[in-house]
C-alpha cells in the first residue's frame, strides 16, 4: 500500500544517493502497444522508431541496477525530452516536461508582441476608411471587425486543442487546416496566407516610394531653398494639404488623383525624381538584391523599429490634433461642401481595409506556444485586440476629426494621411524617414516568409537555388513596381488583397 502512494515522478532512494525521475539519465518511457485498445478500429498512437526506443532503453534496464552507474544507458539511447511520454490505458497520451525548456515569455511580452505584429502600414489607411464610411458608421465597423476577427482567431488558437489522440505541440496553422480539411485545405491556406504576404509587400512597395520621394523632396527644397507654399491647403505653421482635390462627394478620390503631375520644383529633378515614373525603379537596386540572402536574421534584428515607429504616429497624431483642434459637423445622409454623411454606401472599403489590418490567425498558435501561463492564452489574446482597436480608433478618429474643414473637404484625406501634410513639415519628414528604414528592413523578412511557405511546399527545401529565389523575388518585385507605378493607392490594394482571398 505503501508502494501506491508513491509519485511516479518523484525523487526515489537507490543505494546511497538519490536518482531524480526526471533527470535524462534517469527517466523511462512507459511503453503500451500502439493500438488504441478501447475502440473497435485500431489506431496508431505509438510510433515504430518510438517503440524500438523504448524497448533498448528497458533492454539496459535489465542489464543491471539503476544505482550501477557503469551501464547506463548512453545518450543515443536515451530520448529527448519532447519523445517522453506516459501513456494510460485510456487512450490518453502525457508528455513529461523536465530538463532545461525554451523561456517563456509573460502575458504582457505577449500582448505587445501580437500588438506589434499586427500593428502595420494599415494605421496610416484608417482615417481615410474612416472617410469612406461615414464618421458614425466607421467606428461601429471598427469594433464589429474587431470584434469578429477576434472571435475568428479565438476559433484558430483553440483549433488544436480539440483534435483527439494526437499530439498538435508543434503544429502550425496549415497542419491545422490539413487535418480538417484534407490537402485542399493545406494548400488553400497557403494560397491565402501568399495573397497577404504579397499584397503587403506591395503595400510596402507604393509606402517606400511614396516616403523615399518626399524625403528627397524634403532635402532639395530645403537645400535650394525652394517655397511650396502655392500648394493648395491651408495657412499657417501647422499646414494641411489637399493635393489631389475631388468635386465629386459620392465618388472615390483615389481614382482620381493618379492623373495629377506632381507639384513642380524643377525641370531636372522633377525628371528624375518623380513618385510614379522612377522611384519605384530606383528602391530595385536597394531591395532586390536583399531578397536573394539565403537567411533573414540579420533584418530581425530591427523589427523593435515598428514599435518605435507607431510610438511616433500616435504622438504626430496627437500633437496635430491638439494644434489643429476638431472640425465636425454631423450630416447623417447627405453630403455637404466641406462634410461627408455618417452613413456611406462606400463603407465596404473600410471593411476590406480592416479584415487585413487585425489579420494574425495564420501566426497566432506560433505566437501564443511562448507564453508562460497557457490558461491565459485567451484574456492576452483579446487584450491584444482591444489595444489594437483602440489605436486605429485613436488614429483614425483624431485625423479625421482634426481635419480642417472648412476651408478643406474631408474628402481630401488621402489613403495615406501623411500625404495631406507638406514634405515642408520636419515633424512628417521624420516620421517618413522613420518609416522609410523600418520597411526596408521589414520588406526582406516578407520575402523571405513568401520563399519559405512557397519554396518548402513545392520543392521541400527553403531555399532550392538561387535561379528558384531570383525568379521568384522579380514577380513579387515586379508586382510592387507595377501597382506603384500606375496605381499607387494603398486602401485599394490592401481591399482588392482580402477579397481576393475570400474569393
Amino acid at each position: 500500500m505503501d508502494e501506491d502512494s508513491k509519485p511516479l515522478l518523484g525523487s526515489v532512494r537507490a543505494g546511497e544517493y538519490y536518482t531524480d525521475s526526471l533527470d535524462p539519465k534517469q527517466r523511462r518511457p512507459f511503453h503500451v502497444e500502439p493500438r488504441n485498445i478501447v475502440g473497435d478500429e485500431v489506431q496508431e498512437r505509438v510510433s515504430a522508431e518510438a517503440a524500438a526506443l523504448s524497448s533498448r532503453v528497458h533492454y539496459y534496464g535489465r542489464l543491471t541496477a539503476s544505482s550501477d552507474r557503469l551501464l547506463v544507458p548512453p545518450d543515443h539511447v536515451i530520448p529527448s525530452p519532447e519523445d517522453i511520454y506516459i501513456y494510460s490505458p485510456l487512450g490518453t497520451a502525457f508528455k513529461v516536461h523536465g530538463g532545461d525548456s525554451t523561456p517563456k515569455n509573460p502575458s504582457i511580452v505577449t500582448i505587445f508582441a501580437i500588438w506589434n505584429t499586427m500593428m502595420g502600414t494599415s494605421i496610416l489607411s484608417m482615417p481615410w476608411g474612416i472617410k469612406q464610411a461615414g464618421f458614425t458608421l466607421g467606428i461601429i465597423i471598427i469594433v464589429l471587425m474587431g470584434l469578429l476577427t477576434l472571435y475568428c482567431c479565438y476559433r484558430v488558437l483553440k483549433s488544436t486543442k480539440s483534435i483527439p489522440y494526437v499530439d498538435t505541440s508543434d503544429w502550425e496553422f496549415p497542419d491545422v487546416c490539413k487535418y480538417y480539411f484534407g490537402g485542399f485545405g493545406k494548400w488553400s491556406s497557403l494560397v491565402f496566407s501568399l495573397v497577404s504576404l504579397i499584397g503587403a509587400m506591395v503595400v510596402y512597395w507604393v509606402l517606400m516610394s511614396n516616403f523615399l520621394f518626399n524625403t528627397g523632396k524634403f532635402i532639395y527644397n530645403y537645400v535650394h531653398n525652394v517655397n511650396t507654399s502655392d500648394t493648395f491647403g491651408t495657412n499657417g505653421t501647422d499646414r494641411v494639404i489637399c493635393p489631389y482635390p475631388n468635386l465629386d462627394p459620392d465618388g472615390d478620390s483615389s481614382t482620381l488623383q493618379y492623373y495629377v503631375s506632381d507639384n513642380s520644383t524643377g525641370p531636372v529633378f522633377d525628371r528624375w525624381w518623380s513618385k510614379t515614373n522612377t522611384i519605384p525603379f530606383y528602391l530595385i537596386i536597394l531591395l532586390l538584391p536583399l531578397l536573394n540572402f539565403r537567411s533573414a536574421s540579420f533584418f530581425a534584428r530591427f523589427t523593435f523599429l515598428g514599435t518605435l515607429s507607431v510610438v511616433y504616429l500616435i504622438f504626430l497624431v496627437t500633437y496635430k490634433a491638439i494644434r489643429l483642434g476638431f472640425h465636425l459637423d454631423f450630416h447623417w445622409f447627405d453630403s455637404s461642401v466641406f462634410f461627408v454623411p455618417e452613413f456611406r454606401s462606400l463603407f465596404p472599403q473600410l471593411t476590406g481595409v480592416l479584415t487585413l489590418a487585425f489579420f494574425i490567425h495564420n501566426c497566432i498558435i506560433t505566437l501564443m506556444k511562448n507564453n508562460r501561463h497557457q490558461e491565459n492564452n485567451v484574456r492576452d489574446l483579446s487584450l491584444a485586440y482591444l489595444l489594437v482597436g483602440l489605436t486605429y480608433l485613436y488614429v483614425g478618429v483624431l485625423i479625421f476629426a482634426a481635419f480642417p474643414s472648412p476651408p478643406l473637404s474631408k474628402e481630401c484625406i488621402e489613403p495615406n494621411f501623411l500625404d495631406n501634410f507638406p514634405s515642408s513639415d520636419i515633424l512628417v519628414f521624420f516620421a517618413r524617414t522613420c518609416l522609410l528604414f523600418q520597411m526596408t528592413t521589414v520588406y526582406p523578412l516578407l520575402g523571405y516568409l513568401v520563399r519559405v511557405q512557397l519554396m518548402g511546399q513545392l520543392f521541400g527545401d527553403h531555399y532550392p537555388s538561387f535561379l528558384h529565389v531570383f525568379i521568384l523575388n522579380i514577380f513579387v518585385v515586379g508586382a510592387g513596381v507595377l501597382m506603384a507605378r500606375f496605381y499607387p493607392n494603398i486602401g485599394s490594394i490592401i481591399r482588392a488583397c482580402v477579397y481576393t482571398a475570400v474569393l
